[in-house]
This record gives structure tokens, C-alpha cells and sequence, in this order.
């Protein structure tokens, strides 16, 4: 072959057989997400691009590969997907995803670029480098997430657009600040704007939106939403011309409630996400390829799944050269031991096999720089006791804060709550427990507190920095020494998680990274994950839920229906600050 040819030219010279190709994999059912049909034969790739779906063999290759039959799907692609809820870095991330046929993500970095801001954003891409699939960036929208919570950074139209001309930046990432969408706020329509004028997509983010409100989101040019939970909510997005992200994370479990809303008329606006998962589930379930076999199992067409899972995603993001078997595409494929599980065999990478039988066949290459500030990024003040009280002054009745285990909603309720000398006192009996939010980016001193339904600790604390989209400390816990004695813990250790007994560290996490990802191999940090669970064990022997996922998105004030933030109890549905106590 001639050395001096260029790629294209190979694989224009390959597909007409002038020359061989560099690699073959033979006899394999082809799943045509076109179509939708299973075709017997070759895929002929040359210079990482499929230069053939070869149903007569006649094509040759350098080297090549027997599938003995076996079924053959596209590269799958995770829609939405914020990388620091594995705990990895991106390109450890990578590693532990492309075994499971993962080749291509979609993340939006706002929870590193609420700690770090725009140093954040460049981290993640530079990291994302070194790592072996596809990770695309959309840009952080809404830094912070509304103006009720203190983040580490704020960033505006004009922080982001220098990334718009990244080559790995898709867009806009999902747009949560609804009140400032809906109100026409100029900031926020200049990102989109500026988003906009160089035909890039702009993520939604509707949670509790009504059709009325979408319709505001579709006339500001959101495209998508991931935040539907019902099957009516997902047909009205895609009624208004959205895409439908069907969600399956460790917190919110959406795909079943979804499926219904797909039929074989418009299921082309569907597709697949993760938004957040913890890293011991994707590490033994994956992710998307978990949402294909769940799909199929509820009765979803499999090649309607695959289709959802590929080429669906690589349309809605304007992946051109992804997403398909087919002459022209990226040589990204799976070779499956199971149609219905969707367990790879192999993992195809641009042509080059880089996965088999669950492991990754290459070595990890590469480290990237972390900047100081992103290492040094916990600034919790000294606390005491008194910093936890809660003052109760005309009675005992609270608003409380009522969790919804693995769901990212919460609800309010009023209810009587245990009150000692004026202050209220956790009672483990009635599952009421004191929940503290603590600023701890720029010392600012503040300290949201509220009280809680639902986690059901018997003794100790918890307490963690990762507490979305802000991120300051958060600590839940029956009594106060423990709960002083947790947050103390996170700040010796730059972040992550704690668990606390009886005046004891029973276990901890470090993420040093922003407080939020672990600067350790995925195995190590699995292991401090299992042992973190075991810890919480102690704590709640009957807990059968994510409690640090479910708690960290207690923070977060755009999801209903009540949170806390370093500013104090929020009350999401009418969107204003509310007070603990009940007068």
C-alpha cells in the first residue's frame, strides 16, 4: 500500500477494493438502526471509518476477526451526563464505560464549574484528552444555578465564549434557571444567544415545568428536556418539538414511567441518558447499554432501543459520523454475548479493539495537570455548636423537608418537632433530623439549616461537598458534635464524603479534585465507596436507598418541591426563601 496516502484516500481506495482495508470483522449480524433490520455481514474499516457493509465477502483486510453470528450494534452514546457524579476524572471515567460499549458522552461540567468556574471547564477537557472514548462538552448554563445559593464562580456569556469554539464543545447544557428564561433576563438569553448564532444546541432543564412553561423554553430555542418524569410530560416536550432525554441514573429512575410515550411514530425523539450515576453502578452495570436491556425487557422492540441509544443521540447532538453501521461512519461497535442483556463481547473504538470481556485491553496513558485551586478548593470556617442551632421562638411547629429516596424531588410538609430551650433537637425516633448547608468557597460565613424527613439515622452524621449544582459543605445528623465533627473532616481532607459515630470516623472518601472527583484508579475508589456504605450501615441497618445521592441533591433549588441552600430553606414552587419555623 502506498505509505503516502492520505486517510480519506485510503478509505475511498479501500471501498472501491484498490486496496485493502485494515480490518474486517466477518459474519456478524449488523443491527441497521436505519431501518431497523439485522443484516448478515462484513464490517470493512479503513483509517477508523467503515468503508463497507459487506454482505458478499468479497472485501480483504490486514487483519481480521471471525463474530460467528453474533449480533453487532452501533457505539452507544450517553446523552447527559455529568462525569463528576462517577468520582472520576474524565479519563478514568473512560475506562471503566467503553468495556461496557459506551463510546461516546455528552457531559455538562457544571458541577466542577460551580467550584472552579472557567479553570473547571478546562480541566475536564483537558483531561478528557488522555481518555480513550468521545467526551463532548456542553457549556455550563446556569453557574451558579439560581441567585438564591452561593457557588464558587459565576460565569456569564462572555466566560463561555471562548469554549464555543473548542472542537469538543456541542453547546449550551441544560438551561435550569427557568425564572430567568421565562422573564426574558438578558444575561441568560445572551448565552443562548451567542450559542445559537454558530448552530450549536442548547440543552432544557424542565422539572415541574407545565405546557404552558415549555412553550416559554421552546420560544427561547431549548431543544431538549431530561427532566421529564411522566409519560404526559414526555409526549408534550415532544409535542412542542423537543427531544425527549429518558433518564436512568442512581437517584432518578425514569426510564419505566417514560417507555409508554415512545411509539414507533415518534420514538425518533427519544433517546437515552444518565445524568448522574454513582460509580459502583457503572462500573458493574454501565449505563446506557443498562438502559437498552431495561428497555427491552419492558417490552421495547431491541433494535428500537439500540436506535434510541445511537443513532437517535448522534442526531439530536449533530454527530454527524456516529451513531450507525454504515459506510461513511466512525468504526465505533460492539460485538454483544446477548441480545437482551446487551453484555459486550468486544468494544471497536475507531477500528482498533480497545475492550474485552469487561476489561480495557489498553494500558491508561497520560496525566493531566490540576491546577492548585481546583486541589485547594474547601473553605469551611471553624464551627461550633451554636453555628447548628435552630432558634424556634413561638411554638414547635417547622417546615419540614420531607426526601424521596433515589428521587431527586423533595415535598414540604408542616409538622411538630422536638424544641429544647428554644432550639430545635433532632429526634431519631420521629426520623426528624437537623440538615445544614455551609458556604465553604469563599467564606462568606453562611450557613443554611432546615430540618428533615426521611433519612432515618439511628445515631451519627453524615457530610459530604458534594451537594449540587453549588456544591458547599452539607452535613446531616442526629446531634451536633458529630455533625461538627464530620465537617471538620471534609475540610482536612479537601472534600468528599464522611460518615461519623459516637465522636468517630468510621469512614471517608477523599475527592480532592473540587471536593467533587477522586484522584485515585476507579478500583481504589470503589473500595472506599463499599467501605463508605458499609459505614452508613451503622448509622441506618435498614437503609435500602443512595442516601448521599438522594441527600446530595437536597440542595439544589430548582428541583420542587422544597431545599436548603447556604442561604436557608427554599421554597422551590414559589420560588422564594421560607423560614424553619412555622408561625
Amino acid at each position: 500500500m502506498n505509505l503516502h496516502l492520505t486517510n480519506k484516500q485510503r478509505r475511498i481506495l479501500s471501498s472501491q477494493q484498490k486496496v485493502k482495508a485494515d480490518f474486517i470483522l466477518r459474519n456478524a449480524q449488523v443491527a441497521d438502526v436505519f431501518n431497523l433490520q439485522w443484516r448478515q455481514a462484513d464490517i470493512v474499516v479503513s483509517a477508523g471509518y467503515i468503508v463497507a457493509i459487506d454482505s458478499n465477502s468479497q472485501y480483504e483486510a490486514e487483519h481480521e476477526e471471525d463474530a460467528a453470528g453474533r449480533y453487532v450494534i452501533p457505539g452507544l452514546i450517553d446523552g447527559h451526563i455529568h462525569i463528576e457524579s462517577s468520582m472520576l476524572t474524565p479519563s478514568e471515567f473512560s475506562r471503566i464505560l467503553l468495556p461496557h460499549g459506551i463510546t461516546t458522552v455528552i457531559t455538562d461540567p457544571h458541577e466542577i464549574a460551580n467550584v472552579s468556574g472557567a479553570k473547571g471547564i478546562q480541566y475536564m477537557l483537558d483531561d478528557a484528552k488522555n481518555a480513550v472514548m468521545d467526551i463532548h462538552v456542553m457549556l455550563p448554563s446556569s453557574v451558579p444555578s439560581t441567585a438564591f445559593e452561593n457557588a464558587g464562580a459565576v460565569l456569564e456569556a462572555e466566560d463561555l465564549a471562548p469554549f464555543l469554539t473548542h472542537p469538543d464543545v456541542l453547546g449550551l447544557a441544560e438551561v435550569m434557571d427557568f425564572p430567568a428564561v421565562l422573564e426574558g433576563n438578558e444575561k441568560m438569553l445572551a448565552k443562548i444567544e451567542q450559542t445559537e448564532s454558530i448552530k450549536r444546541i442548547v440543552d432544557g432543564h424542565g422539572a415541574g415545568l407545565s405546557a404552558q412553561q415549555i412553550r416559554g423554553y421552546r420560544a427561547a430555542g431549548i431543544q431538549t428536556d431530561h427532566e421529564c418524569v411522566t409519560a404526559e410530560e414526555a409526549r408534550n416536550r415532544v409535542q412542542q418539538g423537543m427531544y425527549v432525554l429518558i433518564r436512568e441514573g442512581s437517584a432518578a429512575k425514569n426510564l419505566r414511567a417514560l417507555l409508554p410515550a415512545v411509539t414507533p411514530t415518534n420514538a425518533h425523539r427519544f433517546l437515552f441518558c444518565t445524568d448522574d450515576k454513582h460509580l459502583d453502578e457503572l462500573m458493574h452495570e454501565g449505563s446506557i447499554n443498562y438502559d437498552i436491556a431495561l428497555a427491552i425487557k419492558e417490552g421495547m422492540e431491541p433494535l428500537q432501543a439500540i436506535q434510541l441509544a445511537t443513532l437517535n443521540a448522534a442526531t439530536c447532538y449533530q454527530l454527524q459520523h456516529k451513531g450507525a453501521l454504515a459506510e461513511g461512519f466512525l468504526a465505533d461497535f460492539i460485538l454483544l454475548e446477548d441480545i437482551q442483556t446487551c453484555k459486550p463481547q468486544a468494544v471497536w473504538k475507531n477500528g482498533e479493539k480497545v475492550a474485552k470481556n469487561g476489561h480495557m485491553l489498553q494500558q491508561k496513558e497520560g496525566e493531566t495537570h490540576i491546577p492548585t485551586t481546583i486541589l485547594q478548593s474547601v473553605n469551611i470556617p471553624a464551627l461550633t455548636a451554636a453555628d447548628l442551632t435552630i432558634p424556634f421562638n413561638k411554638g414547635t411547629k417547622a417546615n419540614i423537608i420531607d426526601i424521596q429516596p433515589n428521587q431527586l424531588m423533595t415535598s414540604k410538609r408542616v409538622a411538630d418537632v422536638t424544641v429544647e430551650n428554644g432550639v430545635f433537637v433532632s429526634s431519631v425516633k420521629d426520623d426528624l433530623l437537623k440538615l445544614a448547608v455551609i458556604e465553604r468557597h469563599h467564606q462568606l460565613g453562611n450557613i443554611g439549616l432546615g430540618i428533615t424527613h426521611g433519612f432515618g439515622l439511628q445515631k451519627g452524621a453524615v457530610a459530604t461537598t458534594v451537594a449540587h449544582d453549588s456544591h458547599n459543605a452539607l452535613v446531616l445528623g442526629t446531634n451536633d458534635a458529630d455533625m461538627l465533627l464530620a465537617v471538620e473532616a471534609l475540610q482536612n481532607m479537601q472534600g468528599g464524603y464522611v460518615v461519623v459515630a459516637d465522636g468517630e470516623i468510621l469512614s471517608a472518601l477523599p475527592l480532592p479534585i473540587a471536593g467533587l472527583m477522586t484522584d485515585q484508579p476507579a478500583p481504589i475508589a470503589e473500595k472506599q465507596l463499599n467501605e463508605l456504605h458499609e459505614a452508613l450501615l451503622q448509622l441506618n441497618p435498614d437503609l435500602d436507598f443512595h442516601l448521599f445521592l438522594t441527600l446530595s441533591f437536597i440542595s439544589l433549588p430548582v428541583i420542587p418541591d422544597i431545599k436548603l441552600t447556604d442561604t436557608g430553606l427554599f421554597d422551590v414552587v414559589n420560588f422564594q426563601h421560607i423560614a424553619v419555623e412555622v408561625e
